[in-house]
């Protein structure tokens, strides 16, 4: 009993943020979908939620934050106390200099509530990602040099010609974004925030978030290690609801794993139906058990509880995709609920 309610306490220290992936559902437009993504934002603004951050892909019919920085506006405009950001920027597809301006005029418009998160890939497949790159010659390498670059925009230190105007001298927290080892290891050497798609790379979790703290060195930004884990999250009234309520998330990713990727579909009774059964066991093996989370208020508290005591994150942020929308704000509420 008391291991229970220390684990209990825990979860309930730890910051919880979303990432809205502002999903197209079918039948939907991209107008529709910002307004939902405005109405889930305000709610858990409400609900005292930490973060809310917004994704960069391209060329992907069921996912509408494609202009992240104008989505990121839109929210914060529309919101009041919750700190708003993307998770991430790709910003191997941008010239730094532009992201550093983009950032620091959402910094001036909403003082004190913006995060900028980056990513070194490119959001998409290979043929957008020709078409997005500033130069056809980069392949994510030269990410650490970009952020260096990205920084001295903003810095009145640094002895670089050029600054961001909007830009220079603002606080901007800078976190890098990764699902790999490169990303801890250059978070940790230059002393910024993580975060780690764990329902993306559940294999590499561990790993990266241990090479993360061991090798951290303190900056003037952050004076010890911050890893929040990104986290799937489908919350119902009851298990069998949430679970058919997933199948949405899962025929999404089918149709990526195809090669197909399309608006958000309705759930459906039996994923057997649509998909081989090779199909739905590959998915199955490539989704981290501990950070894909379905079920009941009770059982999203056993799950996440159990995820933050085994990982001891500083921070989540849950990805909470639902067809309809009121089921995804309810997803959400049942979250806020557990931290109440």
């Amino acid at each position: 009993m008391e291991l229970i309610q220390k684990n209990a306490k825990r979860f309930l220290n730890t910051p919880i943020s979303v990432l809205d992936l502002a999903p197209i559902t079918q039948g939907s437009n991209a107008s529709e979908t910002f307004k939902r993504s405005l109405d889930l934002a305000q709610k858990v603004d409400a609900w005292g939620f930490n973060r809310y951050w917004l994704a960069e892909h391209h060329n992907m019919p069921g996912i509408g934050s494609s202009a992240t920085s104008i989505i990121i506006n839109h929210i914060a405009s529309g919101t009041k106390h919750i700190r708003v950001g993307s998770g991430g920027i790709m910003l191997p597809n941008h010239a730094p200099l532009m992201i550093a301006e983009q950032f620091g005029t959402l910094e001036s418009l909403h003082p004190g509530r913006i995060d900028l998160g980056l990513g070194r890939a490119p959001g998409s497949d290979q043929l957008t990602a020709r078409a997005l790159r500033r130069t056809l010659f980069s392949n994510g390498d030269d990410f650490p040099d970009l952020v260096e670059e990205l920084e001295a925009y903003m810095s009145e230190e640094a002895t670089t010609g050029v600054k961001a105007y909007p830009g220079l001298g603002l606080s901007i927290p800078i976190w890098l974004l990764g699902s790999s080892g490169f990303s801890a290891r250059l978070s940790a050497s230059r002393g910024m925030p993580f975060s780690f798609a764990s329902h993306f790379a559940p294999d590499y979790m561990h790993q990266a978030m241990d090479l993360y703290r061991s090798r951290f060195e303190p900056s003037d930004k952050l004076d010890k290690p911050h890893v929040m884990l990104g986290v799937s999250v489908v919350a119902a009234d009851t298990d069998e609801e949430a679970e058919y309520l997933s199948t949405s998330r899962k025929q999404q990713m089918l149709d990526l794993m195809r090669g197909n990727p399309g608006q958000f579909k309705p759930p459906v009774k039996n994923l057997a139906d649509h998909y081989a059964p090779g199909e739905i066991a590959a998915l199955e093996r490539n989704r981290g058990a501990s950070s894909y989370m379905t079920g009941s208020p009770e059982t999203i508290k056993q799950q996440l509880t159990s995820f933050i005591e085994e990982t001891h994150a500083d921070e989540i942020i849950i990805s909470s995709d639902a067809f309809d929308h009121e089921a995804r704000v309810r997803s959400h509420e049942i979250v806020a609920e557990l931290l109440s």
